[in-house]
C-alpha cells in the first residue's frame, strides 16, 4: 500500500520521530513522508510511534491509498529533499 504519514509532535521528540520514520517511507517535507508500505510494516512503525508521541498532545495522520498512481501530487515552489526522491 501507499501511504502519506505527517505528524505534529512536541519539540523533544521530533528527533526520534524522524529517525523512526525516516527507516520505513521517504522523507518529503518537514513532518511528512510517503511511500509503499506493506501493511505489517505500516503496523510496526505506528507501534513504535506510539511509544515515542505523547497522545495527549502529539498527533500523527496517515492517509493510505492502494497504490501511489492512484493519487495525484502537485508541488507548488520549491520542491523539499528533492535528492531523497531521485535516490
Amino acid at each position: 500500500m501507499y501511504v502519506i504519514l505527517v505528524y505534529d509532535i512536541g519539540e523533544k521528540r521530533v528527533g526520534k520521530m524522524l529517525k523512526l520514520c525516516r527507516q520505513y517511507l521517504n522523507w518529503i517535507q518537514n513532518s511528512v513522508f510517503e511511500g509503499e508500505i506493506t501493511p505489517v510494516k505500516l503496523k510496526e512503525l505506528q507501534a513504535k510511534a506510539k511509544l515515542i508521541i505523547d497522545a495527549d498532545t502529539d498527533s500523527i495522520l496517515v492517509f493510505k491509498s492502494r497504490e501511489e498512481k492512484w493519487l495525484e501530487k502537485e508541488v507548488i515552489g520549491a520542491e523539499k529533499n528533492k535528492l531523497d526522491n531521485i535516490l
